[in-house]
């Protein structure tokens, strides 16, 4: 069944050693795949450089992915818990997951590239629309990219937290664990590099949809208790992002790589 709001849930309690540990691990585990893929390629090596490209993207997420489920293994022995990495037990979320992917796709696109946009001008791409290219980024962002990040970020990171800190967060008829609003922050966080390259209103608007996504990831996980449509809405809104983003490249005059 699916989970039910917890009447007489206990009021939110902010605990720094939970909150310590989770941001240790949120920022901790990219860093620490990272280390290990630029390792793994060396020994094997590959000619994949770290940056902004698929090859990398691929080898760090599977890091990535590995080191999460390692911690979960650990960290279970220590929180016991329901770490979502099973089918749904109930309503399972997943339509609402590709239609609110499909959403925040099209408004994550508006976002990052709303002046090329209003230009109707390509965005610069580092690197040529070739199908491998294409093939490459797409598989990345609409398979590999949502269980590589959810099962760290949700499933690992708000499990532990809303066990060794419950409470939760209510709004009208909306309910849920506090400990996602907070890991969605950490979430957004992950990814403020946007402002060292970004004009700040457009760093800020990916901070913005960061986080929302975040709750919202955090919310199916709780209610679904699986971390399958988390996963599904994470892959629907960055594959939409890219493929109006390779559209736009095809059809609209611009720099190209």
């Amino acid at each position: 069944m699916a989970q039910e709001p917890i009447a007489g849930a206990p009021p939110f309690r902010f605990r720094p050693v939970p909150i310590l540990v989770v941001v240790l691990l949120g920022f901790g585990l990219p860093i620490l795949a990272a280390i290990l893929a630029q390792a793994a390629i060396r020994v094997l090596r590959l000619s994949i450089t770290p940056g902004d490209n698929a090859p990398w993207l691929y080898a760090h997420h599977t890091a990535q992915l590995l080191l999460a489920l390692i911690a979960i293994v650990v960290v279970k022995r220590f929180v016991p818990g329901d770490y979502g990495l099973h089918l749904p037990r109930g309503k399972t979320y997943v339509r609402a997951a590709i239609l609110w992917g499909l959403f925040f796709g099209v408004l994550m696109t508006v976002v990052d590239y709303f002046p090329q946009i209003l230009a109707h001008t390509a965005p610069k791409l580092d690197y040529r629309l070739t199908p491998f290219n294409v093939l490459a980024w797409l598989g990345f962002k609409g398979v590999y990219v949502g269980p590589t990040e959810e099962i760290p970020f949700r499933s690992l990171l708000v499990t532990y937290l809303a066990a060794t800190m419950p409470g939760r967060i209510r709004l009208f008829r909306f309910d849920m664990a506090a400990a996602g609003v907070i890991v969605a922050l950490i979430f957004a966080l992950a990814h403020a590099s946007s402002f060292a390259n970004e004009p700040w209103p457009f760093a800020l608007g990916q901070q913005i949809y960061a986080f929302a996504l975040g709750v919202l990831y955090a919310y199916w996980l709780e209610k679904s208790r699986s971390v399958l449509a988390p996963a599904i809405g994470h892959n629907v809104s960055d594959v939409t992002e890219y493929a109006l983003l390779f559209a736009m490249v095809a059809v609209w005059p611009g720099p190209h790589a």
